[in-house]
């Protein structure tokens, strides 16, 4: 990936995320934008989004109706050749860090063997 789309890509993430968490309530939910990948034509962007703490699917049910009125702040703040036409996904890396961790800490609860000296 070229420099150029890395930082559009970047610049279009802090955006984004600043539109959703200005602008809309999310009753509960902790709501981010995990990354954006635009095309090197500028003509679209998936927006990967990440959801802990509240229903997934009405959140991105918001975003797909919302889609429109985002895309537009988004690009009053930010100005390209084009305007990519964005797409809202689920990223779900953060709830499987979430449950990773819970598991580390059960496993961390069981009993250990006993630490003593080896005999070789």
């Amino acid at each position: 990936m070229s420099l150029r789309l890395t930082r559009v890509n970047e610049l279009l993430k802090r955006e984004i995320g600043t539109v959703i968490q200005r602008d809309y309530e999310w009753h509960g939910a902790l709501v981010t934008v995990s990354g954006v990948e635009v095309t090197q034509d500028l003509k679209e962007g998936k927006v990967w989004i990440s959801v802990l703490g509240g229903n997934v699917t009405k959140v991105m049910e918001k975003l797909a109706v919302e889609r429109g009125a985002i895309q537009k702040k988004v690009m009053k703040r930010v100005v390209l050749k084009s305007t990519p036409v964005l797409s809202f996904r689920h990223d779900a890396s953060a709830e499987r860090g979430v449950e990773i961790v819970n598991l580390l800490e059960e496993v961390d609860k069981l009993p250990k063997a006993p630490e003593g000296d080896e005999e070789e």
